[in-house]
């Protein structure tokens, strides 16, 4: 998505200027007057794909804001002022990006600015969430509650995170050894091997034939293979940086079978949690939805909740645009409903979102499980295939001995 810089004002002359990734410049005007601004100016801003990454590895990893937001809520229930927060977290904080961007911010709110301007400077570093979190905070003097809101909230996603990178390490693990092993197979075992069979003149059946070919073409031109994979490597990158590149590679994700129901327990956990969380700091529902469009990892995903949020423009409730999404399983959508009906809706979406996250952790077992005998399976058949063409010339020498 494009990302827009805007300025506004308010009523009271309250003026605001930051940064605001949407569709169009109306999801822009949308934001600002949703949260009773009025839009100065606003302007696309044109990033290379560089800038992209840059910000990418850049940016802070979800374990250091858990432990930031934790430590930052510990010393404002102690009554520590923001300052001198700041000026501690600057000088104990391990990752030396995160200090030094402290450090900066330290500087900023010593000027005169507050902790969400500070940190809005800084978005590249921090994400939207936690900005706008503290904004609300900050607003409704509750500073302290936000930080702890956002420890937990970060604990959990950091949590969910390890247990997919986790669940990923074997499949990962056995996919290079496979790939290894047909390699050692190819260029050093089989040439050694056939070299006897045709030494004794024995004809070489088509499969041995085919597999031989191959092998002598990676042990000639394996610079070029290896040329061509990393340019098909650099090619997918490319376009998954793309947003129709970004929105076909979530929705594969949404298709595949294996995947299908561990990526929307995820997608359901990040979704609900979000929503809670910043439904219970104060932030207004249409903002949220924006901000979890951002946060919730997919772009499929995130386009309908932009629909929702404009039917939710309409008049209609939350409940049934998800519905109508086709994504979410119909616990969340009558959990959404319960909540709507009884004021209670964030405390329903914490509750389904608790219930998600030991989804997650189930699902991400049962994947695993599936995929390990189906890898294991497509291996045998791999390396066994090469073996039997390897041995094949053997039964046409015993054939030609009879004979």
């Amino acid at each position: 998505m494009p990302v827009y810089k805007y300025k506004a004002v308010k009523e009271t002359g309250d003026k605001k200027e930051g940064k605001y990734t949407a569709n169009s410049k109306n999801e822009v005007i949308s934001m600002l007057r949703d949260n009773k601004y009025y839009p100065i100016k606003i302007e696309e801003l044109q990033e290379d794909r560089n800038i992209k990454l840059t910000n990418l590895f850049n940016r802070v990893k979800t374990k250091d804001l858990a432990i930031f937001c934790r430590q930052f809520h510990t010393m404002l229930d102690a009554g520590v002022t923001i300052i001198n927060c700041l000026d501690i977290l600057k000088q104990q904080t391990e990752n030396k990006k995160l200090k030094v961007e402290l450090g900066k911010i330290y500087d900023e709110v010593q000027k005169g600015s507050t902790l969400s301007e500070a940190l809005r400077k800084h978005d590249e570093f921090f994400d939207e969430l936690l900005i706008n979190m503290v904004e609300a905070g900050e607003a409704s003097g509750t500073l302290d509650v936000i930080m702890n809101r956002m420890a937990v909230h970060y604990e959990k996603e950091n949590k969910i995170s390890n247990k997919v990178k986790n669940a990923m390490v074997y499949p990962l693990i056995l996919s290079i050894v496979s790939i290894f092993v047909v390699i050692f197979l190819l260029i050093v075992v089989m040439p050694s091997f056939i070299s006897m069979f045709q030494g004794a003149g024995v004809a070489l059946p088509l499969p041995t034939r085919i597999l031989l070919a191959i092998s002598n073409g990676i042990k000639e031109n394996w610079y070029l293979m290896v040329i061509s994979i990393a340019f098909l490597l650099y090619i997918l990158n490319r376009y998954k940086g793309t947003e129709n590149g970004s929105k076909f590679f979530d929705r594969v994700k949404l298709k595949i079978p294996i995947i299908k129901k561990t990526t929307i327990k995820i997608v359901t956990s990040r979704f609900t949690r979000t929503l809670s969380t910043l439904l219970g700091s104060g932030v207004s529902l249409l903002q949220s939805l924006d901000i979890v469009s951002r946060v919730v990892g997919n772009k499929v995903v995130a386009e309908d909740i932009l629909q929702a949020k404009e039917d939710i423009r309409k008049g209609i409730n939350l409940a049934e645009p998800i519905r109508k999404s086709g994504i979410f399983p119909p616990m969340v959508v009558s959990m959404v409903k319960i909540g709507e009906e009884s004021g209670s809706l964030e405390e329903m979406l914490e509750k389904t979102a608790d219930f998600y996250d030991d989804e997650v952790e189930a699902a991400m077992e049962k994947m695993t499980t599936a995929l390990e005998p189906i890898m294991i399976i497509v291996m045998a058949i791999v390396i066994g295939s090469i073996v039997i063409a390897m041995i094949l010339p053997m039964f046409e020498m015993i054939n030609t001995l009879q004979f």
